[in-house]
C-alpha cells in the first residue's frame, strides 16, 4: 500500500467575519478535496504541542510523526541540510530574513517577495562586509530562495538561547521591542543576542546603498533595507522514515524547511521545475512528480506553500484562490492519476497548522484531517473544513497517529 500527504500549508483558517462566520476552506470551491473526506474518514490533528512554537518546523514534525518535545532543533538548521550547508555540531543557525521596515516598524517579513537572484546578491554582499567566518564571534551568510536565507554563528562561542520574533508573526510592530535577546545569563546567550542586534544594525546600512534597493525603490517595490534574524538552534539527530517504520519516501516542495526535514528523514528531495513557494507553483508538475515517486517509495510528501502566504498577506480572496487550485490542479491530477494507473495508495490532506487570515500569524489549534484508505469504511463527513472534520471518527490525533494512519502501519 503507497501513501501520499498532501499539505495546504496555512490552509485551515479562524471564523472570518467577511464570510459571514465561515472560514476560507468552508468558503472555496474544493470537490476533490471534499471527495477524500467524504469517501474516507476525517478528524482533526494537534500538530503543536501545548508549549511549543508556532512554526511549521514543529507543525511538519509532528504531521511526520516525530517527538517534537525530543527533537525541535529549530527551522533555520533544518533548512541549512537543504541548502548544503554542513554545520558543525556546536555551530548555531538562524533564519535570515530579507525584511521590509517602515517607520521603525517591520512592513512585511520578505521585502516584498523579492526575486531569489536579488536576494542572492543582497546576501554575497553583506557576507562580504560582515561575514566570512572572520573576527572574534564569526558570522557566515548563506543565500537561500527569495527572502529566505541563513546565518551561522560558528566556532563555538554561541548559544541558541536567544529569544527571537518571527517577522511574518510580527508584521506592523515595532522593531525595538522584538529584537533579539538573552533567554539565559549564560555568557554565550548574552554575546550571541548582543552579536545578532549588531547584525541587525550593520545591515541596514549595507542594504540601503546597494544598487539593488536603489532600483527597488524607483521601480516602486519594497526595498530589503534590513535583515531579521530567528529560529536558533543546532543540528539535530533524527531517526530516518525508514528507520523508524520501514518505509522508503520522497518530499515534494519549494520550501528550504520541508526539503531540509527530508533530508534528516532520509527522504529523496525532488525538485520541481517552476515550484515558487507563491500562489503562482506548478501545481501539475508536483502532481505529475508525486504519481511518479510511487514507482521507486512507499510514501510522498507533497507540500504547497501558497496558502499560508496568503495568510500572512492578510488576502482573503487570495487565500480561497489558493485553497481552490490546490483542490483543481494537484489534488485532482493526484487523484485521477491513482486511479488511471490503478495504485493501490492512501491519500490523506491537511494544513500543518493554522494560519488565520485576519491576523496573519500562525495559531495552535488543531487542524482538519481527511485520509482516504481504500481498505476503510468512511465515516459521515460530506465536506472538508475545520467544522465538519472536528465530527469525523477519528476524533483528535496526537502524535504518531497521523502518520500510521497515513501509512496504513
Amino acid at each position: 500500500m503507497k501513501s501520499i500527504i498532501i499539505i495546504g500549508d496555512g490552509m485551515s483558517d479562524l471564523p472570518v467575519a467577511r464570510l459571514n462566520g465561515r472560514t476560507p476552506l468552508m468558503a472555496a470551491r474544493k470537490p476533490n478535496i471534499d471527495r477524500i473526506a467524504k469517501l474516507g474518514r476525517t478528524g482533526l490533528f494537534q500538530t503543536i504541542p501545548e508549549g511549543m512554537p508556532l512554526g511549521s518546523d514543529v507543525a511538519n514534525m509532528s504531521v511526520l510523526g516525530y517527538d517534537v518535545r525530543e527533537v525541535y532543533c529549530g527551522r533555520a538548521v533544518i533548512e541549512a541540510a537543504s541548502m548544503g550547508i554542513d554545520l558543525a555540531p556546536q555551530d548555531v543557525g538562524l533564519r535570515c530574513n530579507l525584511i521590509a521596515t517602515q517607520n521603525g516598524r517591520i512592513k512585511n517579513h520578505s521585502a516584498g517577495h523579492i526575486s531569489t537572484e536579488e536576494g542572492r546578491a543582497l546576501i554575497e554582499a553583506l557576507e562580504e562586509k560582515l561575514g566570512g567566518g572572520r573576527g572574534e564571534l564569526p558570522a557566515t551568510f548563506h543565500a537561500g530562495v527569495s527572502y529566505r536565507h541563513l546565518l551561522v554563528l560558528r566556532g563555538g562561542w554561541a548559544s541558541p538561547l536567544v529569544e527571537c520574533a518571527p517577522p511574518h508573526d510580527h508584521v506592523g510592530e515595532e522593531i525595538s521591542t522584538l529584537l533579539p535577546r538573552a533567554s539565559s545569563s549564560d555568557e554565550e546567550a548574552v554575546a550571541s543576542a548582543r552579536r545578532l542586534v549588531e547584525l541587525y544594525e550593520k545591515s541596514r546600512s549595507i542594504l540601503a546603498s546597494h544598487p539593488i534597493n536603489h532600483e527597488r525603490r524607483a521601480a516602486g517595490k519594497d526595498p530589503a533595507d534590513s535583515i531579521w534574524t530567528w529560529s536558533p538552534g543546532r543540528r539535530p539527530t533524527i531517526a530516518t522514515l525508514r528507520e523508524r517504520f520501514g518505509k522508503s519516501g520522497a518530499v515534494i516542495s519549494a520550501v528550504d524547511l520541508i526539503m531540509g526535514l527530508g533530508v534528516y528523514a532520509g527522504m529523496e528531495v525532488l525538485h520541481v521545475p517552476g515550484a515558487t513557494g507563491l500562489w503562482d507553483t506548478n501545481y501539475e508538475g508536483k502532481a505529475q512528480a508525486a504519481l511518479d515517486a510511487l514507482r521507486n517509495h512507499d510514501m510522498v510528501y507533497v507540500h504547497v506553500e501558497a496558502s499560508d502566504e496568503a495568510s500572512h498577506a492578510k488576502d482573503l480572496d487570495l487565500k480561497i484562490r489558493c485553497i481552490e487550485m490546490l483542490d483543481e490542479r494537484l489534488v485532482g491530477p493526484i487523484l485521477r492519476g491513482i486511479e488511471d494507473r490503478g495504485i493501490e495508495c492512501i491519500v490523506s490532506v491537511l494544513p500543518d497548522h493554522p494560519t488565520p487570515v485576519e491576523t496573519g500569524a500562525h495559531s495552535g489549534e488543531a487542524v482538519p484531517v481527511a485520509i482516504l484508505d481504500p481498505r476503510s469504511p468512511a465515516d459521515d463527513i460530506a465536506h472538508y473544513d475545520e467544522q465538519q472534520c472536528a465530527a469525523g471518527n477519528l476524533g483528535t490525533l496526537i502524535g504518531e497517529e497521523f502518520i500510521q494512519l497515513a501509512l496504513g502501519i
